[in-house]
């Protein structure tokens, strides 16, 4: 009898498989870098600070209005600056998501992103 055979249908697939994977890893990369070369602001207490970081979640600027510079409240710009940043840098996590959701067809691919 001897072991048994994969029918042609079924190496025709396992390509076609194998194909689809390296155009999603290449599609993958190419979002990567994109990702990586956008810019992300957010702001916080009615523009009163903006923060920008990249798509690598680096801080890349950060303004600050002098009329929210208190030096009886610095606890209030220390929260304004930690909501800006981290409003930004979700802005990075959804973006990522949202493409990454969109190359896989919205299938959850541990680590992935």
């Amino acid at each position: 009898m001897g072991r048994p055979r994969m029918p042609m249908g079924g190496m025709g697939n396992m390509n076609s498989m194998i194909k689809q994977a390296q155009k999603m890893q290449q599609d993958m990369l190419k979002m990567q870098e994109e990702m990586e070369q956008t810019d992300f602001e957010a702001s916080a207490g009615g523009g009163m600070v903006s923060v920008t970081v990249t798509g690598k979640k680096e801080i890349k600027a950060i303004s600050i209005n002098p009329e929210a510079v208190d030096p009886d409240d610095v606890e209030m710009l220390q929260d304004l600056i930690l909501v800006a940043v981290n409003d930004a840098l979700k802005k990075v996590d959804d973006a990522n998501a949202q493409k990454m959701g969109a190359l896989t067809g919205g299938l959850n691919i541990p680590g992935m992103f």
